[in-house]
Formats: C-alpha cells, structure tokens, sequence
C-alpha cells in the first residue's frame, strides 16, 4: 500500500513539475545561436530545455563579432519560471544598451502559454528594445506556468 501510494505521489509531482524550452529559429543563413545560462554556454541553437526555472538566460546569434556574454550584437535576455505571486513569472526582453548594439533582426515571443506576447527588433533604433537601463517597459512579461520561448533571427 505505502509503495503504490508512493508512486502515485510521484506521479502527480513529476506532472505538475516545472519545465520550460528555448526554441532557436535561425533565418539568416549564418551565425550560431547562442544561449549561455549560469555563466555556460547550453545550446548553440538545439532547443533548450529544462526541468525547472530558466534564470537570466542570453541569447544571441554569434557572428563572429560577439563577445562572449553577447556584446557587441543584439541581445535577447529572458527568465522562465512559473508564477509564485502576481507578477513573479517569466519576463524576457531584448537589450541594445552598450555595450551591445544591434547586429541581426532579432525576434523572441512566448509559446505554450502567452502566445502572441512577445516583440521584433529590426532595425539599431528599435524602440521595442532596452537601449539604457531605464527602458523597463520594453520587458514583456508572461504569467503562465511552463511557458516556453522561441527566438527568431532575421525574420
């Protein structure tokens, strides 16, 4: 009795377990997408995913001329958790304060949750993305759990 109680426990737990996925979309006919969480490179452009919050991931597609946490190139910035109190879940944006700077077309927008929230930055005056740090709006948010991210470049 206590095993299959047990199991069923487990069961309920590993369905309602957290789990988000970056979905890289690479149009530009070069470059690596990039994804570094924690300081490590995860994906250069498989999905990503992970049984868990994603913190203060970047994202950007590495051409050559980018540094290593994305300097010098567009530069998508995202955290995927599930909500835990109003306004505590995921939130992504994408960064041109130096020293980044625009580099592609970049594009990101949430999946599985939230679909159609998400932004375009085509161009160096893009005023969908943070060009200094008081640029707050820009961020868009998701309140959804397990919501997922696709980042598109030059689309």
């Amino acid at each position: 009795m206590f095993k299959t109680l047990l199991l069923l426990v487990a069961a309920v737990v590993a369905v309602n377990a957290e789990q988000h996925t970056i979905h890289f979309d690479n149009r530009c006919g070069h470059g690596t997408p990039t994804l570094i969480v924690g300081g490590q490179i995860v994906s250069t452009g498989n999905d990503f995913t992970k049984n868990g919050p994603i913190i203060s991931a970047i994202a950007y597609l590495q051409t050559g001329s980018c540094g290593f946490n994305g300097e010098h190139c567009t530069m998508v910035e995202t955290t995927l958790r599930n909500p835990t109190s109003p306004g505590s879940g995921s939130s992504t944006d994408i960064t041109l304060i130096p020293p980044h700077s625009f580099s592609v077309t970049t594009g990101f927008g949430y999946f599985n949750g939230c679909d159609g929230v998400g932004q375009d930055c085509t161009n160096a005056n893009c005023p969908t993305a943070f060009h200094n740090p008081n640029d707050t709006t820009v961020q868009r948010a998701c309140q959804v759990n397990n919501v997922d991210l696709a980042i598109t470049f030059c689309d």
